[in-house]
Formats: C-alpha cells, sequence, structure tokens
C-alpha cells in the first residue's frame, strides 16, 4: 500500500479534478489550446488549495481517446509540463496527480515520475471493460514492469474497478476479488462509484469487508459526490475525485474555490 494512503489514515483524500482542453497529439487539438489548458489548471488548482482540497488529478479530455496504453509523445509531453507548473505552484503538501485518458497508463506514469507527481488514476489495471472507444483490457504486467524500470514505485496507483469508465454487472464476490487483486498486483487504492446512493454505499461496505495483507483497502469515490450528499457518501470511503461538483455543475469549466471549501467543511466533521 501507498505512502499517501498510510500517511493519511483517518482522513478522507479529496483530489478536485482539473480538466484540460485538447493536448497536442490529439485529433481536436487547434493553435493556443496548449495555452489555454494551462491557464485553467494554474486556476484551477489555486482554487483547489485556497479551499482546503487535498490535492488534485490533471486530466485530459480530449473528446476521443486510445483503447489502449500507448499515445503520442506531444500529449505526454504537453500533460507534463501542464503539471510541473502545477506542482511548482502548489508545492510538495498538496497532492497532485497525472491522468492521460482512456487507460494510458504507462504514459501517465511517466508523465508523473517527470513532474514528481504523488499519483495516477487507472481505468482498467486488471480486468477489462467496455467504452465509447473499444474494448479496454488491462495488463498489470507491463504497467507493474514500466512502473519498476522507471522507479515511480512512489507514485501511487489507484485502480478503477467499477464506476464511470469501469463498467460491469454487480457482483459482491466480483468486487472483493478485483478489490484485493489490484493491490495484490501492485495498485495502491481503488476506485468505485454508483449513482445509486444504496449501491455506492454497498460497494464500499463490500470492499470494507476483506482486506490485504490484514489491512484495509483504500477506496476512492469515482465521482457522484457534492456539497449536500458527501457526508453520507464518503462514510465508507476514503476520499473521492471530485469533478462537476467543484466547477458547480459545469463540467469542464473553472473550479469554485467557495464550493470546494464548503465541501471540505463537511468532510472535515466526519473525518477520524
Amino acid at each position: 500500500m501507498g505512502k499517501m494512503f498510510e500517511e493519511n489514515r483517518g482522513k478522507k483524500l479529496i483530489f478536485g479534478l482539473i480538466h484540460l482542453l485538447p493536448l497536442p497529439g490529439t485529433p481536436f487539438f487547434e493553435e493556443g489550446l496548449l495555452e489555454k489548458s494551462l491557464d485553467k489548471a494554474l486556476r484551477d488548482a489555486e482554487a483547489l488549495q485556497k479551499g482546503g482540497a487535498s490535492g488534485c488529478l490533471v486530466q485530459s479530455v480530449d473528446r476521443v481517446f486510445p483503447n489502449t496504453d500507448e499515445t503520442d509523445p506531444a500529449r505526454v509531453a504537453g500533460i507534463t509540463m501542464i503539471a510541473t507548473r502545477v506542482r511548482d505552484l502548489v508545492g510538495p503538501d498538496f497532492k497532485v496527480g497525472v491522468q492521460l485518458m482512456w487507460n494510458c497508463i504507462t504514459p501517465s506514469l511517466a508523465a508523473c515520475k517527470a513532474v514528481g507527481a504523488d499519483f495516477t488514476r487507472c481505468t482498467a489495471f486488471i480486468g477489462s471493460t467496455d467504452s465509447k472507444f473499444g474494448r479496454i483490457e488491462a495488463n498489470p504486467y507491463k504497467v507493474m514492469n514500466y512502473r519498476k524500470a522507471i522507479k515511480a514505485d512512489d507514485v501511487a496507483m489507484i485502480s478503477e474497478i467499477s464506476g464511470y469508465h469501469h463498467l460491469g454487472e454487480y457482483s459482491k464476490a466480483h468486487i472483493q476479488d478485483l478489490a484485493v487483486s489490484s493491490l495484490n498486483y501492485g495498485a495502491d487504492a481503488v476506485e468505485v462509484m454508483a449513482r445509486d446512493a444504496a449501491m455506492n454505499e454497498q460497494l464500499c461496505r463490500d470492499i470494507k469487508e476483506v482486506s490485504f495483507h490484514g489491512q484495509e483497502i483504500p477506496i476512492i469515490l469515482g465521482g457522484g459526490t457534492d456539497v449536500e450528499n458527501c457526508q453520507e457518501r464518503l462514510k465508507y470511503a476514503d476520499g473521492a475525485l471530485v469533478g462537476r461538483a467543484f466547477e458547480d455543475g459545469n463540467w469542464g469549466g473553472n473550479i469554485n474555490p467557495e464550493t470546494v471549501r464548503k465541501y471540505m467543511e463537511k468532510i472535515h466533521a466526519i473525518e477520524g
């Protein structure tokens, strides 16, 4: 289990999503978008830090995505430049993650290593899932070999096993197996999310019934929280990725620091 989760036991890790514009090396990139993405990322990171969030996830939003673990080098260079500037702005105590969608785990790890980032998010570290861009097939052996090769063991990996991107029918035994296997294969936490509040809670309770080497498996919610429901939804989870709620419902818009502050006040009341 990664240091980031060990050091924050009892706390709820809340990461705001910094949604970028299409990056170089993607079909919808246009001249000037890289600069606009950088400006947005810095404003959003400042808003998250001002509001008291634990950190951020710098995430590519390129409209169409590869369904493999490979991507254009210009795309990696673009997000690395942006995340490096974010890292410099927020300092070492604010957690920074980097994710190239849809499931570009090794390119994301490379960016994290160059940036000095704390974590990445994996759509399908294990198992497989359908997507709008084709079947996503996990390759944990490749990922872990690469992580070791670039000495990125200190970059935590959040393995999505049920949610927006990792799809599948609910099965308690299957969810528990994916959770334990994720940590066994090298991930540091798992991500789940269900729009239905009761199912969201069930997923978390299922995972908390099992352990990895005698320790609880950290759970990050992959969405679905807001100022009104965050206490209920995070009752059994250890943190959340928050996008639309911090953007005041305008997905991909600017993050509102006052909304972040209200959310974090609710979270601090249930920590520990």
